[in-house]
């Protein structure tokens, strides 16, 4: 029997739509692209690589900002993966994703130390995949709202 949701067209044909397995490979992605994004940054940030280091100190941040930010990083990474708690951790990363693409393009600029802009395009991929996955989760948002409020 497939699996996926039925859809009758008449009494000789019956059609079934994969749209269950499509979905759910879908938002893994999207959780796995956001978290795994977040997570690779992390080395250079608890490391105080150069680039890091250049970036919180140019922000004023240096070295509190960069750890803390770090550590932010680090809890939404396992909240997106944790599928019960998808929805807080892309919250997480849609407000630490939104302040990185607010200093790069208010002080720091797209281009940080010659990368081409690559952690400018790092933070909208996460911001996007966050977006996605708060949309996606909108319900258990509203749900744990109502509850707690």
């Amino acid at each position: 029997m497939p699996t996926g949701r039925r859809v009758f067209i008449n009494h000789h044909v019956n059609l079934y739509i994969m749209t269950t397995s499509l979905s759910a490979i879908g938002i893994w992605a999207l959780r796995i692209i956001a978290a795994v994004i977040m997570l690779q940054t992390l080395y250079f940030k608890f490391s105080a690589a150069p680039e890091s280091v250049y970036i919180f100190s140019t922000l004023g941040m240096e070295p509190g900002g960069r750890i803390g930010i770090g550590i932010m990083e680090l809890i939404a990474s396992f909240l997106i993966l944790y599928p019960p708690t998808t929805a807080i951790g892309a919250g997480m990363g849609i407000g630490v994703m939104s302040g990185a693409i607010f200093y790069h393009l208010t002080k720091l600029g797209i281009v940080v130390m010659n990368d081409n802009g690559q952690l400018f395009a790092y933070s909208l991929i996460v911001l996007i995949s966050c977006l996605w996955l708060v949309i996606i989760y909108r319900n258990d948002i509203l749900h744990l709202l109502k509850a707690n409020f």
